[in-house]
């Protein structure tokens, strides 16, 4: 037989083992939080990134800033400004009031991407979600300058719209526009809603009219708000679809997965350091003991701690285990004097009263070694002679 590990030793690798796959799982996390890592992000240069159109926008004067809060984004919102929102559907109540003020005051432009029934109540009042369009390239069919100069482009790969009464409706898919704009009124300003979030991204920017698209909505004021709301701008009551959140909604895009992996991991951890499961293999005893010696053993033991009362109540025990079996008593009942000492009784012949029996086997702790052996041998005649009878 192999030597076992100390058990600090055992403890210990399995503590390492568990930090490392804890660290990997951290490590995945953080390296792949879900294909949105990046995600509109007007410095990440990842496909689904925005840097590239942030670029395009600096050589042609456009500052470009970044903000990540309603409050930030409202403070930022002027004439001279337009105010990209890349999650409209993210935000609370409060904030989306907000950015509706600051629109309506601005003069501004203030772009949406991808607004559904959530949102537009409140940032687009009056237009209607038609669900979602058919990925296509799809042509401008309007009068808007930009839409027209940029041509066919990738816009038909999310919202429909209605389209409302002096708005101007763009790029239609399936007889409903997805890109809508809608004056300010008064102050000159106005709301564009483009349904798809697809001419921004840096993968697609250079495929058909998109980067002329995303140009020219952009690019139309000095200074470019780049709003992208974190999950402290979002309603705690507010879920995907207006509804309570619950509890997954909640956890960052990836950790689920990282979770599942380090379950895996410890359960297959678990599986490594288990006993292997199989019928119960007989191992042969260096040593073989007999029965008597072990008895013997023993004996000598409780004469040693002085559990003279110890011993007594083995001996009884065995005895009323033995004499249960004789007599017919029930195992359960062994123990009881009103069940066994009548039924020992009956099968005496007469020598010894009910009292003594009683006594032989639920008695007092013997007095002293003499008084042990003593015992010991009534308890020996009692069981002879009930055998016998």
């Amino acid at each position: 037989m192999l030597p076992r590990l100390p058990q600090r030793k055992r403890v210990r690798n399995v503590l390492i083992v568990l930090a490392v796959l804890l660290a990997g799982a951290v490590a995945t996390a953080a390296l792949h939080s879900g294909s949105r890592h990046g995600h509109l992000d007007p410095r990440s240069a990842d496909p689904s990134g925005s840097r590239a159109v942030a670029e395009l926008l600096k050589e042609r004067g456009v500052s470009t800033r970044v903000v990540t809060t309603a409050r930030d984004a409202a403070a930022a919102a002027g004439p001279g400004t337009t105010l990209l929102v890349t999650d409209p559907d993210l935000l609370g109540g409060a904030q989306r009031s907000a950015l509706r003020s600051a629109a309506d005051l601005s003069g501004g432009r203030t772009v949406l991407l991808a607004p559904s029934g959530p949102s537009l109540p409140l940032l687009a009042p009056g237009v209607r979600s038609q669900g979602s369009a058919h990925p296509d390239v799809l042509a401008p069919q309007c009068t808007l300058p930009a839409a027209i100069s940029a041509g066919r482009a990738t816009t038909g790969s999310g919202e429909r719209y209605t389209a409302l009464p002096g708005a101007t409706a763009c790029y239609p898919n399936g007889g409903h526009p997805t890109l809508l704009v809608v004056p300010a009124g008064r102050t000159g300003g106005e709301t564009v809603l483009l349904g798809s979030e697809t001419p921004l991204l840096n993968d697609s920017l250079a495929k058909e009219g998109n980067a002329s698209l995303a140009l020219q909505l952009l690019g139309s004021r000095p200074e470019l708000v780049w709003y992208m709301p974190s999950p402290a701008d979002s309603d705690p009551g507010d879920g995907p679809d207006g509804g309570e959140k619950s509890l997954f909604d909640l956890i960052p895009a990836g950790w689920s997965w990282a979770l599942l992996q380090l379950f895996v991991a410890g359960a297959l951890a678990a599986l490594w350091r288990a006993r292997r499961l199989g019928p119960l293999v007989t191992e042969r005893l260096p040593v073989v003991i007999r029965a008597s010696e072990a008895t013997e053993g023993r004996a000598r033991l409780y004469r040693k701690a002085g559990a003279r009362d110890r011993a007594a109540t083995v001996l009884r025990t065995a005895t009323r285990e033995r004499l249960a079996a004789l007599v017919g008593v029930p195992p359960t009942r062994a123990h009881d004097p009103a069940s066994l000492v009548p039924a020992v009784s009956a099968r005496l012949t007469g020598k010894a009263a009910s009292g003594d029996v009683t006594a032989l086997l639920f008695g007092t702790t013997p007095s002293d070694d003499a008084a042990l052996v003593a015992l010991a041998d009534h308890l020996d005649a009692l069981e002879r002679e009930v055998r016998t009878s």
